[in-house]
């Protein structure tokens, strides 16, 4: 598989269950960082792209990324080594749950925390037991995920932005403020005028605050995409 060329960095995927999609890069792309992040944790990396993004578009010093599965992580760690920002980025191979238990023992947190985490809780898995990994929530139930961003996430400035499918959002918002995580703002996902909402991008804080709400369509037809869309991925995208 050929690698995916972006406008500053290029990414190494064939090791890789879950490939370069619209949901990462909305995500990378949308994430607030006006606030000038010190510190950023990628939950999940797969190919480091959050990663590469954040690095493309903060000046933060620290990004740290953690994936647990195999060759996920080695080619994570070479897409950063080959990238112009190498050393700000770190790759670590472990489970959400031991870097947790780890950092929480140092008690050190983060600026940003960003995650686009596996999906499909429903009953449709594969033979491809990696690919089933990355995409299913069994590996990363969303409590499990909320729970361990509560305690590695700074709790004065702190954000936390995911992605997750639209139907998913009561659920995950419920569940977020168990651990008095707060959505702050919303960008709900469509793939044109007329589908529904696929996707929700969220960003929590530790503070309460009135949701701004805001809805992005990807393409006015096939391969039109609108002026919305091509704002936000531009500075990523080579064709935009």
């Amino acid at each position: 598989m050929k690698p995916f060329k972006f406008k500053e960095f290029t990414v190494n995927q064939d090791q890789c269950a879950m490939k370069i999609g619209t949901d990462g890069v909305l995500l990378g792309a949308w994430t607030f960082i006006e606030n000038r992040p010190f510190s950023i944790l990628d939950i999940g990396a797969g190919t480091g792209i959050l990663s590469l993004m954040l690095a493309q578009r903060s000046t933060a010093e620290l990004i740290d990324a953690i994936e647990i599965d195999d060759n996920a992580y080695e080619q994570c760690v070479d897409n950063f080594e080959q990238s112009y920002w190498g050393d700000r980025l770190f790759c670590y191979h472990a489970s959400l749950e031991d870097f947790a238990k780890e950092l929480e023992d140092e008690d050190d947190t983060y600026d940003l925390i960003i995650c686009n985490p596996p999906f499909y809780s429903e009953d449709y898995k594969t033979d491809d037991t990696q690919r089933d990994l990355a995409r299913f929530q069994d590996a990363m139930p969303f409590e499990h995920l909320i729970e361990s961003t509560s305690k590695l996430l700074s709790k004065e400035l702190g954000k936390f932005s995911v992605v997750i499918p639209f139907k998913e959002e009561t659920n995950f918002i419920e569940i977020a403020s168990k651990f008095k995580l707060y959505p702050n703002r919303i960008l709900h996902v469509k793939g044109n005028p007329t589908s529904g909402i696929k996707r929700s991008l969220i960003e929590f804080s530790f503070r309460e605050s009135d949701i701004r709400t805001n809805t992005l369509i990807i393409e006015t037809e096939r391969h039109q995409y609108t002026e919305d869309y091509i704002n936000l991925t531009k500075d990523f995208y080579l064709k935009m």
